[in-house]
């Protein structure tokens, strides 16, 4: 029996992209439509054995995508940002026909149940099963490299959630930390801007691909874990520099990275906890198989306690950092799980982008993604409530201004802030999905 094909309908490819490696890892087909039109010919021209359908579509209504499930007798779900609520999710199964009705975020996996409930068992097969399709890797994460251009200066707030789990076991409250920018080396030469791809139209390949480009996508990357409440890891390249994000339900928890200035000895030197000198007798007394930090304990550098702190505050830098890329790679994986015995973080995919964006944008970044002339209204599918985000009084003065009327030049002289300030802020909501462009 051929594999079961599942047809995935929403107009968020990240999203679709991630739920797509995941049914491909339960042994499903995935099928992707980034439209309702193109959803109509894919069914037209060879039904699914299932479809996932996102209710509102750039072009129609989910509801036209179900009844055309309907009429080739295609069992379907519904899935949501907007229409919520019992009302809507009973008029998705008696009106539309739809078996299930998911409110994002929703837990994929509860999904994947669902879909195993709607389709006949498929026959058991001695067939070994397809490999995977992988990025091939020029390098290890566990060598470290060099910095290739210069890794901006970062503040962290002095407060972390460790988590242990899926519960916070710890609250740990320091000082703000301050790590100093750190310079490549003088021999390194600069890094060779790559030409960026055409924006394409949507694409409408039967296969996710495991790898995209990254741009200034980095936010909603986060976001799609966010919905599809998944695990898994974000794979993230940039020349030789790789770094890896986990997610537990949707949540960032670890992070990992091959730059040396991410590593834990020289972050403690960079947030100015270790000297210099201090980092070179830690890495002279270096064993294989020692537990990082483990060495600075035992040197009386770190306390049990203070060991913890700075580890969630290392992930912290690391995952901060990424919102600095604006060019590399990314592979998306599905299931897989930090590291046994990591430092594991709790932080909200909001406040963290909000913080992301604020921190590590610069201006002249902030001014070529919102001009002056463009006008700002909320979005009709918010991946995130508004009640999510921590905002200042200036921030939530100025958020109902933002209705589409006004110009982002306008917003920045209502917000009584810099520029860059009220940018940071105004492009932060739009990487939520809060707000969008009129």
């Amino acid at each position: 029996m051929a594999a079961q094909r599942i047809l995935l309908v929403d107009d968020n490819q990240v999203l679709v992209a991630l739920l797509a490696r995941m049914l491909e890892a339960e042994g499903f087909v995935p099928v992707l439509a980034l439209r309702g039109r193109a959803a109509l010919d894919k069914i037209a021209a060879e039904p699914p054995d299932a479809a996932v359908v996102d209710v509102l579509l750039p072009d129609m209504m989910g509801y036209d995508v179900g009844a055309a499930l309907r009429k080739v007798g295609v069992p379907f779900v519904f899935m949501t940002g907007i229409f919520k609520g019992g009302k809507a999710a009973t008029e998705a199964k008696t009106q539309h026909g739809a078996a299930a009705y998911f409110e994002k975020p929703f837990d994929a996996k509860r999904l994947v149940d669902m879909l195993r409930t709607m389709l006949p068992a498929p026959e058991a097969t001695s067939a070994p099963p397809a490999p995977t399709r992988e990025e091939p890797v020029d390098f290890e994460l566990d060598v470290a490299v060099e910095a290739e251009e210069r890794v901006d200066p970062m503040e962290l707030t002095g407060r972390v959630e460790v988590v242990e789990g899926g519960h916070v076991q710890a609250i740990i409250r320091g000082q703000p930390l301050q790590a100093v920018a750190v310079e490549p080396p003088a021999n390194t030469p600069p890094p060779v801007a790559r030409p960026r791809e055409p924006e394409t139209a949507a694409r409408g390949a039967s296969q996710a691909p495991p790898v995209g480009e990254l741009r200034d996508n980095f936010p909603e990357l986060i976001t799609a874990f966010w919905l599809a409440q998944q695990d898994g890891e974000l794979v993230l390249q940039k020349g030789k520099v790789r770094k890896v994000v986990y997610f537990e339900k949707g949540r960032p928890v670890f992070a990992s990275s091959n730059l040396l200035a991410d590593r834990f000895g020289p972050f403690l030197h960079r947030v100015g906890k270790i000297s210099q000198s201090q980092l070179d007798a830690a890495v002279a007394m270096e064993r294989p198989g020692t537990l990082v930090g483990d060495t600075f304990e035992e040197l009386g550098y770190l306390q049990e306690q203070e060991k913890i702190y700075y580890l969630a505050q290392q992930v912290k830098a690391i995952i901060y950092s990424l919102f600095a890329w604006e060019e590399g790679r990314y592979r998306l994986s599905s299931g897989n799980r930090a590291p046994r015995g990591a430092t594991h973080i709790e932080v909200h995919p909001a406040n963290l982008i909000v913080r992301g964006v604020k921190k590590l944008y610069k201006p002249e970044r902030l001014a070529r993604l919102l001009r002056p002339t463009d006008r700002l209204l909320p979005t009709q599918q918010p991946a995130y409530g508004l009640h999510e985000v921590v905002l200042e009084i200036w921030e939530a003065q100025l958020m109902p201004q933002v209705n589409g009327q006004r110009t982002v030049a306008d917003l920045v002289k209502m917000s009584g802030r810099t520029e860059p300030e009220a940018l940071a802020f105004l492009w932060s909501l739009v990487a939520l999905q809060i707000l969008e462009r009129g």
